[in-house]
């Protein structure tokens, strides 16, 4: 699923050939880290990372509408599995498929307990025009709806192995975000 990816620069520096005088010394102590991750914080990055893998599980069963994929359950549960799974079989019965993937920018809108979250609601706004329906036999185009901004709303649990899964979302009509 397309994501924006922050580039990392690496800087090197080079060495002008000096020769350089070598000292024995002791090494510095090590620092503590400045700041510690808090449970929230954690939960909130795991409920987010499932939840965009949820829609590149779904992208992925998209391509050739695999309602039984087994990829659906790695990062859905309950009535979110239900809608993905019913949303393919649907497209399988019509002979549609799914090419491309949509644009995510999810971010958490509410966590259920900060000190221990079980449950936090993620919201997006997910653009899907990068992801249109196709005819499987022909690929041609399915429609003429161009795809569009959706706002979505997402409830991710902790499940009881610690995993966190998206248990319901809904996604509104095209330009609601």
């Amino acid at each position: 699923m397309p994501l924006v990816v922050a580039g990392m620069v690496i800087m090197l520096s080079a060495c002008n050939g000096a020769p350089v005088a070598t000292t024995t010394s002791t090494p510095a102590p090590a620092l503590p880290p400045s700041s510690t991750a808090s449970s929230a914080d954690v939960a909130r990055d795991k409920a987010t990372a499932a939840y965009e893998g949820m829609w590149g599980d779904f992208a992925t069963a998209g391509k050739t509408s695999d309602w039984q994929s087994p990829r659906l359950r790695q990062h859905a549960t309950g009535i979110a599995l239900d809608k993905l799974s019913q949303s393919l079989y649907g497209d399988n019965y019509k002979g549609l498929v799914t090419k491309g993937e949509p644009v995510l920018r999810p971010s958490v809108s509410t966590v259920d307990r900060e000190g221990d979250p079980r449950k936090i609601v993620v919201t997006d706004c997910g653009d899907s025009s990068n992801a249109l329906k196709y005819r499987a036999d022909n690929g041609q185009l399915a429609d003429d709806k161009p795809g569009g901004r959706h706002l979505i709303n997402a409830v991710v649990e902790k499940q009881a192995d610690g995993s966190w899964k998206v248990s319901d979302f809904g996604v509104h009509e095209v330009g609601s975000c």
